[in-house]
């Protein structure tokens, strides 16, 4: 198993120039974060359950939720475990019969049951190493660039300048106000993959 790090939810934030949303996970007692793209019924099915918000009928993860529930099964942690082509990848570790299961999850669906369930989030050291940044140390106002895409693991000095490029591009216009409503794209299609700060084509 890789050596992980826990991060909270720091925010789920939503683009001004294209409505594309992005979850920002921040480790325990740092200020790194870990910036992921994601859909946008996955983004409104995170922030529902951070600001507590009550449905009258369960969503596709409160169903999961309750699945696991009603089958004796305890939902223990969530993890990021990789980042392959700007994709990340996520586990989910249920106990059921006093045996560990990992399910294979994409990381939006991983956190929007971590929500509910409250249980920790787990990010393998060496993806937080490769697309982890630090804005206060790292990121200087500059004129937006367009975004290259992100590399999948760390590379030489100078790769990371061009990571947080894409994650300053984001930052210069984005909407500062966490989500606060439901999406109204209702006919945006669902992302199979997350991916890391430049979006999937």
């Amino acid at each position: 198993m890789p050596r992980m790090v826990e991060v909270v939810i720091d925010s789920v934030r939503v683009s001004l120039t294209n409505q594309q949303r992005i979850v920002v996970l921040r480790e325990l007692n740092t200020d790194r974060y870990l910036p992921i793209w994601i859909g946008p019924y996955e983004a409104e099915a995170i922030t529902i359950a951070l600001q507590e918000i009550e449905v009258a009928r369960p969503q596709t993860h409160d169903l999961l939720k309750n699945i696991l529930t009603n089958l004796d099964a305890q939902l223990v942690r969530v993890e990021v475990l990789s980042l392959r082509e700007d994709v990340f990848y996520g586990n989910l570790v249920v106990e059921v019969n006093g045996q560990t299961v990992n399910i294979d999850s994409r990381p939006s669906d991983a956190l929007a049951l971590a929500v509910r369930a409250h249980v920790p989030i787990l990010i393998a050291r060496e993806v937080m190493d490769a697309a982890g940044v630090i804005p206060e140390q790292d990121i200087e106002p500059t004129e937006s660039k367009p975004a290259p895409s992100a590399p999948a693991e760390p590379e030489s000095e100078g790769e990371g300048e061009d990571r947080l490029s894409i994650f300053e591009d984001f930052l210069s216009n984005i909407n500062m106000d966490d989500l606060t409503q439901p999406s109204d794209d209702e006919d945006d299609e669902e992302k199979p993959d997350e991916g890391g700060p430049e979006p999937e084509k």
